[in-house]
This record gives C-alpha cells, sequence and structure tokens, in this order.
C-alpha cells in the first residue's frame, strides 16, 4: 500500500484536519452518493450526527461548520475560506442549504446537527452518520464515516472512502511498509530516502508532474507563513487569544543585534504564523495534520532562509522525506489526536521534519532514519488537552516547541553515524502502544489536562 506525498500533505483549510477537513469531505462524499444514487430530488433535509471526539470538541473545532459546507459541495482545498462566514451565517438565517450545489433542502444546524458527547461509533472516537430524510421522515441513504486524522476519510469497515485515498490503491515500484524495510531499499539500490519516494510517486504521475506539485505544497506553506506575519487582531472562539506573529515579525526585522540565538526567533516566528491562521480557519497544508500544520514550514522555512545552498530540489526532497516518514506513522500507528494524543500530530510533525532536513543537509538515511526517531522519541506520551476544544492553546506553540526540537534532533543524528539503540520502528510501536493506554481525557475531548485546569492556572 503506498502512501502519497500528496496525501500526507493536503491544502485544507483550519482548524483541524481530524475535525473540519474530515468531516468536510465526508460531508461532501454524502452529497454526491445522493447525486449518484438519484435521490437528491426526493431529500428534505439531511441529519448529522457526530460522535466520540467529534461530539465532545466538533464545536470548538469548526466541524459543524465543516459539515455544512462539505453537504453544499465545497472541498477543503478550494473553498473559498474569506467567503465562510457569511455562508455559514445564510443557512443559519435562512434554514435552507443548497445540497450538492444544486437542490435546496431545509436545514436548520442547530437541529441537524447532533453533537453526541457521551456516545461512540465502534471503529473510531472521530465518528459521523449521515442521513437523508425524505418529507414523510423516512430515511433515504444513511452512511457512517470514520475522520481518522490527517483528512483521511474512510467508511464504516475502515475501507477508504472513495475519493480520500486515491494514492494508496497504486503499486509502488519500492513498496516499504517499515523503516526498516526502507534502510534495506535504500541501501540496496544506493538511493536516498527522498529518490525512493520520488520513484513510488512516479507509478502514477509524470516526474515533471510530481516536482511541480509538491512546489505548489510548498507555495502554499510559503503563503501561509507570509499571511500568519501580516494579519493581527483576537482569534475566534472566545480564548480571546491575540494573534502573536505580526508583532514578532515587526521585531525581527527590525533587529540588529548579534544574538547567535536570534534564528530560533525567526524559526518560532514561522510555525506560529502557520498555526494562528490554523486557528483562525485559514488555508493551511495538512502536515500531517492541521494541529500540527507548523512544524513542516517553519522547519522547511528554516532551511530556505538559514542554510547554505538551499533551492528547490531540496525543498522537493525536503518534502518527499518527510512524507515517506508520514507514511510509517499512517501505517503502522496513528496521526490522529483522538485515537494516540498529540504525540501522533505534533510528534509526528516533529519526527517527519526531523529525518527531512537531516537529509536535505546531507545525511545519510540512516542519519535521517535516527532523526526521525529522535524526533517522536521525545514527543512521547504528549497529550492533546485543548482548551476549550480550540486548536490555540497548547496547540500553537506547541508547534514552535515541535519545530524548534525537529531541528535540534536532526543536528543531534548528523553528529552520528547513523547507528543507535532505539530504530524508528520501535519508537513508532511504542507511540501507538503509549497512545493506547493514554486515558481518553487527554485525547482531544477536552477533559483533561489543561482543558480543564486553565481556571487554576
Amino acid at each position: 500500500m503506498h502512501i502519497s506525498v500528496f496525501d500526507i500533505f493536503k491544502i485544507g483549510i483550519g482548524p483541524s484536519s481530524s475535525h473540519t477537513v474530515g468531516p468536510m469531505r465526508a460531508a461532501a462524499r454524502f452529497a454526491r452518493w445522493l447525486a449518484q444514487e438519484g435521490l437528491l430530488a426526493q431529500v428534505t433535509t439531511v441529519r448529522c450526527e457526530l460522535f466520540g471526539s467529534l461530539g465532545f470538541t466538533g464545536r470548538g473545532h469548526g466541524t459543524d461548520r465543516a459539515v455544512i459546507l462539505g453537504l453544499a459541495g465545497e472541498d477543503p482545498a478550494t473553498v473559498d475560506v474569506d467567503a465562510v462566514e457569511a455562508r455559514i451565517a445564510a443557512v443559519a438565517s435562512s434554514r435552507q442549504l443548497t445540497l450538492a450545489g444544486g437542490h435546496v433542502i431545509a436545514f436548520d444546524p442547530d437541529a441537524a446537527i447532533v453533537f453526541h458527547r457521551r456516545e461512540k461509533l465502534p471503529l473510531h472516537s472521530n465518528g459521523m452518520r449521515f442521513a437523508a430524510l425524505s418529507e414523510s421522515g423516512a430515511t433515504l441513504l444513511e452512511r457512517i464515516y470514520y475522520s481518522v486524522g490527517g483528512g483521511f476519510v474512510v467508511d464504516h469497515v475502515g475501507a477508504p472512502a472513495d475519493g480520500s485515498t486515491p494514492a494508496e490503491q497504486v503499486p509502488a515500484r519500492y513498496p516499504f511498509n517499515n523503516a526498516a524495510e526502507l534502510l534495506v531499499l535504500a541501501d540496496e539500490h544506493g538511493m536516498a530516502i527522498s529518490s525512493l519516494m520520488l520513484a513510488n510517486e512516479c507509478t502514477r504521475l509524470g516526474e515533471p508532474e510530481v516536482r511541480e506539485r509538491v512546489l505548489g505544497l510548498w507555495g502554499a506553506m510559503e503563503a501561509c507563513v507570509r499571511r500568519g506575519c501580516e494579519r493581527e487582531g483576537i482569534l475566534p472562539g472566545g480564548l480571546k487569544v491575540k494573534r502573536r506573529a505580526s508583532a514578532l515579525h515587526r521585531r525581527l526585522r527590525a533587529e540588529s543585534s548579534q544574538d547567535p540565538l536570534l534564528v530560533m526567533d525567526w524559526v518560532n516566528l514561522f510555525a506560529l504564523a502557520v498555526n494562528e491562521e490554523n486557528a483562525a480557519g485559514g488555508r493551511v497544508v495538512t502536515a500531517p495534520t492541521n494541529g500540527a500544520a507548523g512544524i513542516i514550514p517553519a522547519v522547511l522555512t528554516y532551511y530556505r532562509r538559514f542554510t547554505p545552498n538551499a533551492d528547490d530540489e531540496g525543498t522537493i526532497r525536503f518534502l518527499l522525506t518527510a512524507a515517506a516518514i508520514g507514511a510509517l506513522y499512517k501505517k503502522n500507528a496513528s496521526i490522529s489526536g483522538a485515537e494516540v494524543g498529540c504525540q501522533g500530530e505534533v510528534g509526528v510533525a516533529c519526527s517527519m521534519a526531523a529525518g527531512a532536513l537531516a537529509e536535505v543537509l546531507g545525511g545519510t538515511p540512516a542519519q535521517v532514519e535516527n532523526a526521525a526517531e529522535i524526533g517522536m522519541e521525545h514527543n512521547l506520551g504528549l497529550t492533546c488537552d485543548p482548551i476549550g476544544g480550540l486548536v490555540q492553546v497548547p496547540c500553537i506553540e506547541r508547534n514552535a516547541m515541535g519545530s524548534i526540537k525537529a531541528i535540534n534532533a536532526a543536528r543531534l543524528a548528523l553528529q552520528g553515524d547513523g547507528t543507535h539503540k532505539v530504530s524508528l520502528d520501535k519508537v513508532i510501536k511504542t507511540m501507538w502502544r503509549t497512545g493506547a493506554d493514554m486515558s481518553s481525557k487527554y485525547k482531544e475531548t477536552a477533559r483533561g489536562g489543561l482543558a480543564v485546569n486553565i481556571i487554576e492556572c
């Protein structure tokens, strides 16, 4: 099973890949099913039930808004983020929704979208059940979907929902299921991890298109950093968190000191800028999730601005290597905060960025694997306890910390020869087991940790 770089990195909308991007894609898929089955004209309303973590923190993560946009036929990659507020307000005031972009139905968001805080569907914490109803109240079509992290959506038996992960069905030229296999391939063929990943991508797309699309991902990340550095104000949601990136950007541009650690402030800036945009519902690249969307752009921007000989080729290699590492976590553990805590989001992003940076700085495949292992080893047990169910505190600063940690992990690995005691495969397995042992209070339910102790702080 090949997981593509374009599965790991998706251009989407904030604030959450599992709670916003996934539900929007699931809702759009349900609307398309209705059209394909010829049922649209019979539908008078649609009901959406949200379970588990979606039920607990869906409001703070904008899941209800995502469902509305998805049912209207919007896609996270192309929806006009500046028009979202007006569109949601229009649906709420008119109590009508244009289903799949073509059939008007009655739709009262307060009644049609149900948050089940005490119920969970069997397969995953992020469960959704959609039902289309006729004028008589009969169910015309019902579907269950799960948003399993990073914008990935599966159906009621865990199979990829149609249109969600097409690259998983394409055979790879150099297939690998774990880091050990990846290192064997690199050694046997004398290839870098990015080269192996590029060859796998080229089994379904021409190399020029792969390169162009990967650089397109970087362009979206760069634009997000730039927007985050420009915009000011208070983030939505009620916590009244003030944007800090713009003020920090102005200070750094005016800075003339010779502080040797000044580059850390720039890396912090890059991460804060992205995650403030994410928290505001802006356009971000899921990397591999929205909650951790700032780490890859921050470390990649560090590479572009502060390392010698950085170029587009290195950028492509960076993102391909990061995607290969992210695929290992997706295959063997999880990238869902609702399933394994924030170690599956910030921890995975840190691991991906560390390995990718090690490669573009000249590291061997063994050093890349070591960097990725270090990046996760020191994020094990990281909880997901967002205050108010919002992707703001501690999420925004956590991305800054994860970015610095990734750079240090790469530097530590490059000081060695790639040999180390704990393999990446073992740390991935440990992360998965740690997530299984973690109380549900610390897995994106806002029922533990900072989410309940903020008043005392």
